[in-house]
C-alpha cells in the first residue's frame, strides 16, 4: 500500500526519536537485581557477564594456568567499560568478538579482595576475551606432588573456588550473587583425566584435551576444577564415583546409596535440576569435607570409614543442589541461607534413608558443635548473628557452625511451629520460585512471613523472627533434638566415671554417632592412666573414623597421653581437612605444645590447601608466604 511523503517523514521522525531513546535505556533487565557486593569489585548491576567460555591449558611443571576467558556480555546500563575481580593474575591481552584491542587497567591491590580488572569496552563489544596466566601459588589452586596422592603415579590439581577464590584462578564476576553458564576446553598432560563442574568424560581422553558444558547458570564459586590420575564407576543411574584407582573400590562402595539418597531428596523438595550428581574423592589435603560444586562433589578422604557411618556429608553436598546451588546467598552477609537449609534439608534426607533415630543423633552432635561455636565467640557476638556484617572481612569469617547450626535450628523451629507438611509445602514454593536467583535475609524474611506465617498469625511473632535473624547466640525457646541412644551412651559413660572400668562396661555395639559421644562427653581434664583404659577397650587412637580419633586428641593431648603422640603426628601430616586442623592445633597451643605443633605443622603445611594454611598460620602466630 502507497504511504504518503507526510507519513514516511513522520514514521522517520518517529524511528529516529525510538533509536535515541534505546540508547539511552538498558537493552534488557538484569536477571537479578542485586545490591553491590562487599566483596566483589565487579559493576554486575550495570553490565553482566552471562556465559564464560574458558580455554586453557595446564602447566603442571611450572604449576601454573595458561587461559583464555571468553565473556559473553549484557549490557544493564549504557556503560563504557566492564569491571571484573582478579587476584594475582597476569593479564596479558583483552580484546573484544572482532579481534579489537581493548584498553585494561588494573587497580589497587586490596586485602582478601585482589584487583578490579577495568576493561574500557567499545560500542559494539558484546564478547571480551582475556589473556592471561595465573601465578604460582594462587589461592584457589592446589598443585600437588605425585607423592602427594594416593596412587603416587601422576601429579594432582584441584580448586578450591568458595569464598572469592574463584578470581584467583579465572578474571570474573566474583560474587555469589553473579550467575553464568560456561564451556571449556583443558589441555593436560596425557594420561591424566580433567574434570569441572559440568558435563564430565567417565574415559580417558588420548590427546589430554577434555571440552565441558555447564548449561545451568552458576556463580563463580562453583567453578572447579579436578586433574589427575581418576578413574570413574557408576553406583547408580545418575550417580558415579571419581577417584584415584586405588581409592575408587573403597569410595563406590560408601557411596554406594547416593542414588537413594537422590531419589529422597526429590521427594522432599522436587526435580533434581542438574542432571547428574557424581561425586570425586580428593587427595587428603582438601580442606572441606565437601564442596558442593554442581554435577561434581568434592569430597574429603576423610570420610571413607569404611562403614558409611560419614556419608551425611554426601547428603549435606547433594542437598546444595537446592539450597545454595539453585537458590543462593545474594552475598556472604547472608551465608546462612545457604548452609542452614541444606543441614536442615540434608537431615531430612537422612531421617527419609536410614530412620528419626539416625537424624536425631546428627542433629544433636551438630548442636554441640554449635554451643561450643557460641562460647568460642563469646567476645566477638556479632558472629553469633545469622545475619553477617562481613564488609572489610574475609567472608571466610562467616564460615562457622552459626549458619551452618544456628540456621538449622531455627528451621527447624519454624517445622515444628508450622508443622511439617506446612514447612515442606513452603520450602517446596520456595525452591520453585527462586529456581537459579539469589536470596538475601531480608527478602527471605518478607517471603517466609507473606507466605507462610501469614497463614496463622499466632504462630511465630515478628519479633521471634528478629531476634532469631539479628540476634546473637541462641533463643531460650530454641528447639533441641532426643536420643534415647545417646542416653544409654551417657549412663555408660557415667558408670566409667564411677569407677567401672572400661573393659567391664559390657558389649556396646554402637554406631560412629554414638562413639562420638560418648568421647566427646569424656569430662575435661581426665588422667593419662584413665585414657589408657578406655583405649584399651575400645582404641580410640586407632579408630578409622577420622570424626572420632579427632574428638579424641582433644584429650590425648590435654592429658598428655602419650600412646597417642605418634598417630597424632600422622594425623597433623596426612590430612587437611580444616575442620579437623583447626582444634587439634588448638588444643596443643592452649595445652602448652605450641612448639611441638609449630613442629609438626612446618613438615605438613605443603599438604595443606591455602585456606587451611591462612587460618594454621594465624593461630600459631606464623608469617609466612
Amino acid at each position: 500500500m502507497k504511504q504518503s511523503p507526510l507519513f514516511l517523514l513522520f514514521l522517520v521522525s518517529v524511528l529516529f526519536l525510538w533509536s535515541c531513546e534505546a540508547k539511552k535505556t538498558p537493552k534488557s533487565t538484569p536477571m537479578v537485581e542485586v545490591a553491590q557486593d562487599p566483596h566483589s569489585f565487579a559493576n554486575r548491576h550495570e553490565v553482566a557477564v552471562t556465559h564464560l567460555n574458558w580455554k586453557a591449558e595446564l602447566n603442571f611443571e611450572k604449576q601454573i594456568i595458561r587461559a583464555t576467558a571468553g565473556l559473553s556480555l549484557e549490557r544493564i546500563q549504557d556503560v563504557k567499560s566492564l569491571i571484573l575481580d582478579t587476584r594475582s593474575l597476569l593479564i596479558e591481552a583483552v580484546e573484544d568478538q572482532n579481534g579489537s584491542t581493548l584498553d585494561f587497567s588494573l587497580g589497587e591491590e586490596k586485602e582478601f579482595l585482589g584487583q578490579a580488572l577495568n576493561i574500557s569496552l567499545l560500542e559494539e563489544s558484546d564478547t571480551v576475551y582475556v589473556t592471561y596466566k595465573t601465578m604460582q601459588g594462587a589461592d584457589a589452586l592446589q598443585w600437588l606432588q605425585v607423592q602427594q596422592t594416593a596412587d603416587k603415579t601422576h601429579p594432582f590439581l584441584f580448586t578450591q573456588s568458595q569464598a572469592i577464590l574463584a578470581r584467583t584462578w579465572i578474571p570474573i564476576q566474583d560474587g555469589p550473587g553473579m550467575r553464568f553458564t560456561y564451556e571449556a576446553e583443558v589441555s593436560v598432560p596425557q594420561g591424566m583425566m580433567a574434570l569441572m563442574s559440568a558435563e564430565n568424560p567417565t574415559e580417558l581422553s588420548e590427546n589430554g584435551v577434555y571440552n565441558f558444558q555447564m548449561k545451568q547458570a552458576i556463580p563463580a564459586y562453583l567453578m572447579a576444577l579436578a586433574v589427575g590420575n581418576i578413574q570413574f564407576e557408576s553406583v547408580g543411574d545418575r550417580t558415579g564415583v571419581y577417584a584415584e584407582p586405588s581409592v575408587l573400590k573403597k569410595a563406590v562402595y560408601e557411596f554406594s546409596e547416593m542414588d537413594q539418597m537422590l531419589a529422597a531428596a526429590e521427594k522432599l523438595y522436587g526435580k533434581y535440576a542438574w542432571e547428574r550428581y557424581d561425586l570425586i574423592v580428593l587427595p587428603p589435603s582438601f580442606p572441606f569435607g565437601g564442596m558442593e560444586n554442581p554435577r561434581l562433589t568434592f569430597a574429603t578422604p576423610t570420610i571413607l570409614a569404611g562403614d558409611r557411618s560419614l556419608t551425611s556429608l554426601v547428603a549435606h553436598e547433594l542437598a546444595h543442589s537446592w539450597s545454595g546451588n539453585l537458590v543462593t546467598n545474594a552475598t556472604w552477609n547472608d551465608f546462612w541461607l545457604n548452609e542452614g537449609f541444606t543441614v536442615y534439608f540434608e537431615r531430612r534426607i537422612m531421617e527419609e534413608v536410614y530412620g528419626r533415630e539416625y537424624s536425631e543423633m546428627l542433629a544433636l552432635l551438630g548442636y554441640q558443635d554449635l554451643k561450643h561455636t557460641i562460647e568460642e565467640f563469646s567476645d566477638s557476638p556479632e558472629d553469633t548473628k545469622l545475619k553477617l556484617k562481613l564488609d572489610g572481612r574475609n567472608p571466610d569469617d562467616g564460615m562457622s557452625d552459626i549458619a551452618y547450626e544456628k540456621g538449622y535450628v531455627f528451621l527447624r523451629f519454624l517445622e515444628e511451629t508450622v508443622g511439617r507438611e506446612n514447612f515442606d509445602n513452603f520450602l517446596n514454593g520456595y525452591f520453585t520460585k527462586h529456581a537459579f536467583k539469589v536470596m538475601t535475609t531480608e527478602d527471605f524474611k518478607s517471603y517466609l512471613s507473606e507466605n507462610l506465617l501469614a497463614k496463622d498469625t499466632t504462630w511465630v511473632k515478628s519479633d521471634d523472627l528478629e531476634e532469631w535473624m539479628y540476634g546473637a547466640g541462641l533463643p531460650d525457646y530454641a528447639p533441641q533434638a532426643q536420643s534415647d541412644k545417646f542416653e544409654k551412651v551417657e549412663a555408660k559413660l557415667e558408670l566409667w566415671t564411677s569407677g567401672t572400668p572400661a573393659a567391664d562396661l559390657g558389649e556396646m555395639d554402637w554406631t560412629s554417632h554414638e562413639w562420638l559421644h560418648f568421647v566427646r562427653k569424656i569430662p575435661a581434664g581426665i588422667s593419662s592412666d584413665q585414657l589408657a583404659d578406655l583405649d584399651a577397650a575400645f582404641g580410640f587412637t586407632q579408630s578409622g573414623n577420622s570424626e572420632v580419633l579427632a574428638a579424641w586428641f582433644q584429650h590425648t593431648i590435654r592429658s598428655n597421653y602419650e600412646p597417642a603422640f605418634a598417630t597424632l603426628d600422622s594425623f597433623l601430616t596426612n590430612v587437611g581437612r580444616r575442620k579437623f586442623l583447626t582444634p587439634t592445633y588448638s588444643a596443643m597451643k592452649e595445652s602448652g605444645q605450641i612448639l611441638i605443633a609449630r613442629e609438626i605443622y612446618s613438615k605438613a603445611r605443603g599438604n595443606y590447601h591455602s585456606v587451611a594454611t591462612n587460618t594454621i598460620d594465624e593461630l600459631l602466630g606464623l608469617n609466612q608466604p
